[in-house]
């Protein structure tokens, strides 16, 4: 590749990039304050959910291995998961082999809050995409694999 075309590549990169961190975090807010408005409970804190949806993607995972996906302190998923299993979304189960080990899974309770919180997201997101044009819709949908490959390094990057 030539000097300039490197250049051009670098910059059309961080144009995206500027865009993405312009408009992501702009999303995210009105998608958490769209949701917050029509659940019929008070929200969850953000590192509860996290925790909750982690569990819920990894059934029977460790506080450890959760703290280790989430970037926390085991001491400080540990107090979420009393704080969730208090009020029933959680449940740990004792390792058979090692008993100071404690696999945790979500409760129907919390499958169901976490199906509405999705329902609710879709939904916003099913809206403001019906207001776009054809062809933004089409970008959008076509950009679907390229933001999830996005995501998958980033998370792996991170790790």
């Amino acid at each position: 590749m030539t000097g300039i075309s490197e250049a051009h590549l670098s910059q059309g990169a961080d144009h995206v990039a500027a865009g993405l961190v312009a408009c992501l975090p702009v999303l995210n807010r009105y998608l958490r304050q769209s949701i917050d408005r029509q659940l019929p409970y008070r929200k969850l804190p953000e590192r509860q959910l996290a925790l909750l949806q982690y569990v819920a993607e990894h059934d029977g995972a460790t506080v450890h291995k959760a703290a280790e996906a989430l970037r926390m302190m085991p001491n400080n998923v540990s107090a979420l998961v009393t704080r969730l299993t208090d009020a029933g979304l959680l449940e740990r189960h004792q390792d058979d082999t090692d008993k100071r080990v404690a696999h945790l899974c979500v409760t129907a309770k919390a499958r169901q809050r976490l199906s509405e919180v999705e329902n609710i997201a879709a939904t916003q997101f099913a809206a403001a995409l019906r207001t776009l044009t054809d062809g933004d819709r089409d970008a959008l949908g076509s950009a679907l694999g390229a933001l999830e490959a996005l995501t998958r390094r980033l998370r792996d990057h991170s790790a």
